[in-house]
């Protein structure tokens, strides 16, 4: 049974039989002692509920069938010119939609089984049947037969509409990545990428068809670049929904990104005020990184997120964030009036930054242990000299190796949304 949705009609279901008109009934029977048997019982017990019309042929049977107006099939399998389970296949096949009951001098379970499993309504053995049992087959039979029609419609719609929800999904994961950096900036303007002073990667892997986190990498002048990754709480429509709203919060408040604190403060206000219109609570980390290039340091702010790592290729060392200052304020939409205090960490030439979203290093292991911050840290501190996309992929490699499930030499894909920045700093400025 297949499943679907696009804006369609409801699935009307099957009109009921005419309770103040005979129902037709099409016996295809050659043997006309057991036709007369059939016809008795069904005028004794059918309180004139049924008509009976008589096809002795399969031929003839299928005929009657494409002159519409029946409402039931009793049929026999061994006919003059058909014998079998054929027989009931080709009936089937002609009767779009109207049940039919086997009723065979065959006393087989095994055939009854397969008469029933091919569509079959019931398989009633003929000389122990009596008008009651036959009458009362025969309604179960339209009964069942008129819900199965229902459930299939219920079906193909379903099936209609989870098409359009995936082609909804795909355009949304789409215009998704549309969102995310198709080409970084270059600092100073105008000098071609492998001369810049910074340097980008990054890696987006949305858990579902669209993801719950963001990032946005932008130059503020010359000599300073703004780097904002989300986090939103969940993943799939909604949380995408959410960076949808902060992906346009941070390009509306770019011209204010200068001070991480304040960038951050009206980031949230704005946030606060959608959310808290909506029944479901909702909320998202975030991180606002400024490299200044020639103040040579690092200005941020931390709403809630995990803390940022600080790669030193030449001391060969790699240290979050708050190893050097601990700066740091609530989740975004949480609270209206938050603040949120600005961070200061000194840089050197050939440091790398790199930032990341929890989905990265909250991933258990066989035993259910986490990977953690620790292991992503040690992890890091042993890829010092790597290229940031090198670094990304082993890093990516090892989390995933950590969660692979040993007894079934099997590996988890992330459970969550996976996104990672790393600024790479060439040069700063005298």
């Amino acid at each position: 049974m297949n499943v679907g949705m696009t804006a369609v009609a409801p699935v009307e279901p099957p009109m009921a039989p005419d309770v103040t008109s005979p129902l037709k009934v099409l016996l295809i029977e050659d043997n006309a002692i057991d036709a007369r048997l059939i016809h008795i019982m069904l005028s004794e017990a059918g309180s004139g509920f049924f008509e009976l019309h008589r096809s002795e042929r399969l031929k003839s049977g299928l005929v009657r069938l494409r002159e519409g107006d029946i409402g039931l099939v009793l049929l026999d399998l061994s006919l003059p010119d058909s014998q079998g389970l054929s027989t009931f296949t080709t009936v089937y096949h002609e009767a779009r939609g109207v049940p039919i009951i086997v009723m065979s001098g065959l006393d087989d379970q095994t055939v009854a089984v397969n008469a029933v499993h091919e569509g079959a309504q019931d398989y009633l053995v003929k000389g122990q049947v009596s008008g009651q049992l036959l009458v009362r087959a025969m309604r179960y039979a339209i009964e069942r037969k008129r819900t199965e029609e229902q459930l299939a419609g219920y079906a193909e719609e379903l099936r209609k509409r989870n098409a359009q929800m995936e082609a909804d999904f795909n355009m949304a994961r789409e215009i998704q990545q549309v969102f995310l950096p198709r080409q970084y900036p270059v600092f100073p303007r105008g000098v071609v990428t492998e001369q810049s002073a910074l340097q980008f990667t990054h890696r987006y892997l949305p858990a579902a068809a669209v993801g719950g986190d963001f990032f946005n990498i932008f130059p503020i002048s010359d000599t300073l670049a703004g780097a904002f990754i989300c986090d939103v709480m969940g993943h799939g429509m909604r949380a995408a929904l959410v960076t949808a709203i902060l992906r346009g919060l941070v390009e509306q408040l770019i011209p204010g990104a200068m001070d991480p604190g304040q960038f951050m403060t009206a980031i949230n206000h704005s946030l606060h005020v959608i959310l808290e219109q909506t029944e479901e609570p909702m909320l998202a980390t975030a991180a606002y990184v400024i490299i200044d290039l020639a103040a040579r340091e690092i200005r941020f702010a931390n709403a809630g997120h995990p803390s940022p790592f600080r790669i030193c290729r030449d001391g060969e060392n790699a240290q979050p964030f708050k190893h050097y200052d601990k700066s740091r304020g609530p989740a975004l939409g949480l609270f209206e009036n938050s603040t949120y205090p600005v961070g200061r960490i000194p840089v050197d030439p050939n440091d790398l930054i790199l930032l990341f979203t929890d989905g990265l290093y909250e991933v258990p292991g066989p035993d259910g242990e986490e990977y953690g911050q620790e292991r992503l840290l040690e992890a890091v501190r042993r890829r010092v000299r790597l290229r940031p996309a090198d670094l990304f992929d082993e890093l990516l490699g090892e989390v995933k190796e950590f969660s692979t499930q040993k007894e079934f030499s099997t590996q988890k894909e992330f459970e969550d949304d996976v996104c990672l920045i790393g600024m790479e700093i060439k040069r700063l400025e005298s």
